[in-house]
């Protein structure tokens, strides 16, 4: 099969391009021209391009792994031949996500209730409303937005008009943003694949770990680390995700669908947002629960044939992001990320590290007692790969991932959260007090 893959910011997707070519396929990657992706992909073999577009006829298969750019151009190109397999996002999916009230509506439309909002285009209005409801609050940017220090939950009424007048003087304003009551609670997500045959069997239930540090300190990155299974039933999905079914048809929509929520200490579950995308590190775990071909499964997604699922069922798996410095700031400061060796992959760990920002080229070595220049995994940005474990409970799944994160040998001080998974020990017991991810564990259960 010949794959386009269209990918605007080239971190996450190299891990399944490689999946797709030892699987046979040939794949064109499309990336943006500029200095953050010059070396993403290089040295693999992958034909790798800055202009989509005249590679549409060729491809059997394309694949858009975000919802930022291009939408306008690729709905037009889908128009125009409307017998290509895509599995994307159009720009009126993709709203669902971006414009963060309109996905607000679209779940009230559907009979699902959402924590009480309200949209703002002025800092002194939203600082005002602050003060009048006194109360905190959670705040997101609305439509294409990408600055993740925009996004911020508050303690107290008091930090959070600290945040806004700070933003205020930063001239930090490039749209709108909202204001969503905070909800306490467990955060948990539900997803799910949907094709011209509605939704592909199995019920994707995540855990993120969307914080810098370790006990959830420090700057919002999207996410440092996920635990996921698929399921063959999910009450969060009959909530969340089958009532959409009609307007994704609609939209003749062709893709991953996530709804991010918070249940309640009373068992209630309030969503928060969509993302109408594949979610990473979330697309690089799932290829670890992933049996037979990467890409054929999509295809026939498209397609809208009856396909065999892809997943291993009830199996858990674990997901650590390993980066280096200066991430998250490396774009800020400058700093040197290329060309640092990744040492330690072999055979035996390869199909448990997901490389992301990485390319191919020599590195000093040691071969036969000597020092000598050799091919090797190198960095091309700071967002350096996804280890991932599994297992049959959390504990397991999560210790797996951490041991292949000891195998390798990064220089540059390389940074990951140890603690990924480990909340769930006290998360999981209150979800299943109210019917949610039923059976699934923590720890083994001794024998008796």
């Amino acid at each position: 099969m010949k794959i386009l893959v269209i990918d605007t910011f080239g971190e996450s997707v190299l891990d399944w391009i490689l999946r797709c070519m030892a699987d046979g396929h040939k794949v064109v990657w499309h990336m943006n021209d500029d200095k953050k992706t010059a070396r993403i992909g290089r040295g693999f073999g992958i034909e790798i391009t800055h202009d989509w577009q005249k590679h549409w006829k060729w491809a059997d298969l394309v694949f858009m792994t975000d919802n930022i750019k291009h939408l306008v151009a690729l709905d037009q190109m889908r128009e125009g031949d409307p017998g290509k397999l895509v599995v994307a996002p159009s720009k009126a999916a993709a709203e669902w996500e971006t414009e963060r009230m309109l996905g607000q509506k679209i779940l009230q439309h559907h009979g699902i209730d959402v924590p009480p909002c309200k949209e703002f285009t002025d800092y002194d209005q939203a600082i005002a409303y602050v003060k009048k409801h006194d109360k905190p609050f959670v705040s997101k940017p609305c439509g294409n937005e990408t600055d993740k220090s925009l996004s911020y939950v508050s303690k107290s009424p008091a930090d959070l008009v600290f945040m806004l007048e700070r933003w205020k003087k930063a001239g930090k304003l490039k749209g709108s943003f909202i204001l969503q009551e905070k909800i306490a609670g467990v955060e948990m997500g539900v997803g799910a694949w949907f094709g011209p045959a509605g939704w592909l069997p199995g019920w994707e239930e995540n855990f993120e770990f969307k914080k810098l540090l370790n006990d959830d300190l420090g700057v919002s990155t999207g996410e440092q680390g996920t635990v996921m299974r698929f399921v063959r039933s999910s009450k969060l999905a009959n909530e969340m995700l089958k009532p959409l079914a009609s307007a994704l048809e609609e939209l003749r929509y062709v893709g991953c669908i996530d709804v991010n929520c918070i249940i309640d200490d009373k068992g209630k579950p309030w969503p928060l947002e969509f993302t109408m995308r594949p979610g990473w590190p979330s697309f690089n775990i799932q290829q670890v629960l992933h049996q037979g071909d990467h890409a054929q499964w999509l295809a026939d997604l498209a397609a809208g044939h009856a396909s065999r699922p892809p997943w291993r069922f009830n199996e858990i798996a674990v997901g650590v992001v390993m980066t280096i410095p200066d991430y998250p700031y490396s774009h800020a400061t400058q700093k040197e990320v290329v060309g640092v060796p990744v040492y330690g992959v072999t055979s035996k760990n390869e199909d448990n590290i997901h490389p992301c920002m990485m390319m191919w080229g020599d590195a000093p070595q040691m071969l036969s007692g000597r020092i000598v220049q050799a091919p090797c995994l190198l960095t091309a940005g700071d967002y350096v790969l996804v280890a991932t474990g599994t297992g049959s409970s959390v504990r397991p799944a999560l210790r797996s991932a951490y041991r292949v994160l000891k195998t390798l040998e990064v220089p540059c001080n390389p940074g990951w959260r140890t603690d990924i998974g480990k909340r769930l020990t006290q998360q999981l017991p209150e979800l299943q007090k109210h019917g949610y991810a039923t059976e699934m564990l923590y720890s083994p259960i001794p024998p008796s």
